[in-house]
């Protein structure tokens, strides 16, 4: 479901396409709003309708809180640009490797989102990974993925690996990296990545007071990750969407150009 109101699109561009684009743009800057940015270095992509399997990235350079519409760049699954407009743009070889494997094996997933925060990092380098001590951490108990670090992510062949480690789940925790969500709308992306990294950023805080943790019994972990799944709706993910866009519509709503 798209909840941003877009403006008339560009010559070239279909009305659904600008649709996309203007959500997506919108989910960069809200991801610039909570601080889950690290410069230039990380990206979100948006699968777009169509045989092509065509997908939005941002333009390398671009900073997310300043992200456009037309600042997005096209790309196919072999990393080409779709050029409609003549210019020349770039986009981030570690993330065309990291966007391109998802898109290509889950065409149940049009959102990839991939992060570099300080929690999410932290909690990636602990071999414990993520600690079921807090409902948020609750919502990906047993649904949480795990990928084990390679270097910078420019091999193509790591892309089978990386498919493989994600399976079946949203979520995943790149070692010695950083955090990767996906959904099924833009939405439903933006919430998840928000929960994780609220998680992670719960869990560097409760091990940083050096006390005992607590941990709900087992029956009770799975119980709320199984509520978590049950409320998952895309109703319910567009409704938090539509309050969230409320934080940056204020602002600079030129998202939308």
């Amino acid at each position: 479901m798209n909840i941003v109101s877009p403006s008339r699109p560009p010559t070239g561009i279909s009305a659904e396409e600008w649709n996309i684009r203007c959500d997506l743009a919108a989910l960069y800057r809200l991801v610039a709003h909570f601080r889950m940015t690290d410069l230039i270095y990380t990206h979100i992509s948006a699968r777009l309708p169509g045989p092509e399997h065509h997908f939005l990235i941002n333009q390398y350079g671009v900073l997310f809180h300043e992200m456009r519409a037309s600042d997005l760049v096209k790309i196919d699954l072999e990393g080409n640009i779709i050029a409609e407009d003549g210019q020349s743009r770039r986009v981030n070889a570690a993330g065309f490797t990291i966007h391109s494997a998802i898109h290509m094996a889950r065409p149940d997933l049009m959102c990839v989102i991939h992060t570099h925060t300080a929690a999410g990092i932290a909690v990636s380098a602990q071999k414990h990974g993520l600690l079921p001590i807090s409902q948020h951490a609750l919502r990906f108990y047993g649904h949480l993925a795990y990928h084990g670090y390679e270097g910078i992510a420019l091999d193509l062949d790591e892309r089978e690996r990386l498919v493989a480690d994600l399976g079946p789940h949203q979520a995943m925790i790149l070692r010695n990296h950083g955090l990767l969500a996906a959904g099924r709308t833009i939405a439903e992306g933006f919430n998840i990545i928000y929960y994780l990294e609220r998680a992670c950023q719960a869990q560097v805080q409760a091990l940083a007071g050096g006390a005992e943790l607590v941990f709900p019994p087992e029956e009770v972990c799975r119980h709320t990750a199984q509520q978590f799944r049950r409320e998952g709706s895309l109703e319910h993910y567009a409704m938090a969407w539509e309050a969230a866009l409320r934080l940056i519509d204020g602002d600079r709503p030129d998202y939308r150009s």
